[in-house]
């Protein structure tokens, strides 16, 4: 895989997702279609306007979502606090989009590297590669014992 990826490439996949409200309250999270390589736990790479953000993959009784998208995975982890910036809902204003508003979300490495975009507009994504399992392991362990 090359180092950067257009979103019209063959190699990335297209989802239309939607964006819907998050619980009770009125921000908007992600929608993620049946169709895509992720699970509910998963921790994935969500670009956002060229930002690699960190987000986490959950579920509820519609399926799978993102709640928000953070600029690393202490805030990602620790995201109740209300420490740091949702992104996603950053993103989300800065482009107009309210729930229930169709986007596509780009697959660019499955289960790792996803892209979020407007409908019809095109982008490059930077593409990273993804940790070594056993140093994220050991990563882990740190912040499982602070």
């Amino acid at each position: 895989m090359s180092d950067r990826l257009a979103s019209d490439a063959d190699e990335v996949t297209t989802l239309r997702a939607r964006l819907a409200r998050s619980g009770g309250t009125r921000l908007p999270c992600l929608r993620i279609p049946d169709d895509a390589s992720v699970s509910a736990g998963d921790e994935i790479r969500l670009v956002l306007d060229g930002d690699q953000r960190h987000a986490q993959v959950s579920s509820d009784a519609k399926g799978l979502l993102v709640r928000g998208a953070y600029d690393n995975r202490r805030l990602m982890r620790e995201a109740a606090s209300g420490e740091g910036e949702n992104r996603l809902v950053e993103w989300a204003r800065d482009h107009d989009r309210d729930p229930d508003d169709a986007v596509d979300l780009d697959e660019v490495d499955p289960g790792y590297l996803y892209g979020l975009r407007v409908p019809g507009e095109r982008t490059v994504y930077a593409v990273t590669k993804r940790a070594d399992k056993g140093l994220q392991d050991i990563a882990d362990s740190l912040y499982d014992d602070s």
